[in-house]
């Protein structure tokens, strides 16, 4: 167990301390990376956060979002990443096409729901509008290659804007599922990941699911090398992804806080061990969608890739 660090926030201990076992596979180095936190959830807080991650934001910044389905109640904010963007002068949104049924499956129709999202105040670049194109996967023992939104060609750096939260298929949704389905094709790319074949869109669960996405992700994250940086927001944590749109189910954990790191794997284990701290009445259903998907897979998988570490330095802005 790792010594913890413990942040009051409203009632709840804050610590970087271990999660479940499961998600933690022996470390190959001793050092820790930095996790930034904040309280503020607010373009304010974002802003603080991003000041401590993007050394390495430079040339064309792709701001990797989830915007949503058609008045998704729990996106982050369209009006906080408005304010927020002034961060990021040479940042441009953007988004894939999906593979499931929805609007979005077609650019079309994707545009569509931006606007009815509010995503209306700059250009959302959906990468796989001309098409695809594959990305290595080093190491990978399931992909050699990952189809990816050919447009993703176009940037130098890129910053990965998560709402964490809940996921039907991937226990939950951090910045490593962002970009592991966000940058795949709707296509070919999140049907590879998905285990898409002759009777089904979703062939694959559980572990495999788990590896599967993190390849995908190491395809994207080895792109772009140090050029970069995550931050999760703990806010709106439905057990449902921000694909369920209106039919996400009720939250019922408490709003957290902002994180960030330039390590994709500390970022996602910071924000699980946070979460599992919450109470048990707001912790339950979030853990149980979890671990019954197989969900920590995700941490142990991107360590045994060499995607980061799961061993962090948690810092408190606010203090």
């Amino acid at each position: 167990m790792k010594k913890a660090v413990c942040l009051m926030c409203a009632g709840v201990c804050l610590a970087a301390c271990s999660a479940p076992e499961a998600a933690q596979p022996a470390q190959k180095e001793n050092k820790k990376a930095a996790v930034y936190f904040t309280r503020d959830i607010s373009p304010a807080g974002l802003a603080k956060v991003y000041q401590k991650i993007n050394e390495n934001m430079t040339g064309k910044v792709a701001v990797k979002l989830h915007t949503g389905e058609p008045h998704g109640p729990n996106i982050i904010p369209p009006a906080w990443v408005k304010e927020f963007m002034t961060q990021i002068p040479n940042g441009t949104i953007v988004e894939t096409n999906v593979l499931y049924d929805s609007p979005r499956q077609t650019t079309e129709g994707h545009r569509e729901t931006l606007k009815t999202n509010g995503w209306t105040f700059s250009k959302v670049d959906i990468m796989d509008e001309d098409g695809a194109v594959m990305l290595p996967v080093k190491g990978g023992k399931h992909f050699k290659e990952m189809s990816m939104g050919k447009h993703i060609l176009n940037y130098d750096s890129m910053l990965v804007l998560t709402h964490f939260k809940g996921h039907t298929m991937g226990g939950y949704g951090g910045s490593m599922k962002n970009i592991a389905i966000g940058c795949a094709d709707g296509k070919v790319g999140k049907a590879m990941i998905h285990g898409k074949n002759a009777q089904t869109n979703w062939g694959t669960s559980g572990a495999r699911f788990q590896e599967n996405m993190a390849e995908s992700a190491k395809a994207t994250v080895d792109h772009f090398g140090k050029h970069i940086a995550f931050i999760n927001v703990l806010r709106n944590m439905s057990v449902d992804c921000d694909c369920a749109g209106t039919s996400a189910a009720p939250v019922k954990a408490r709003n957290i806080g902002i994180l960030a790191s330039t390590d994709l794997v500390a970022v996602d284990q910071a924000s699980i061990d946070l979460v599992y701290q919450l109470p048990e009445k707001e912790l339950h259903d979030l853990k149980e969608r979890i671990e019954s998907r197989d969900g920590l897979r995700q941490l142990s998988y991107m360590k045994e890739l060499g995607m980061g570490s799961g061993e962090y330095e948690l810092i408190d802005l606010d203090k």
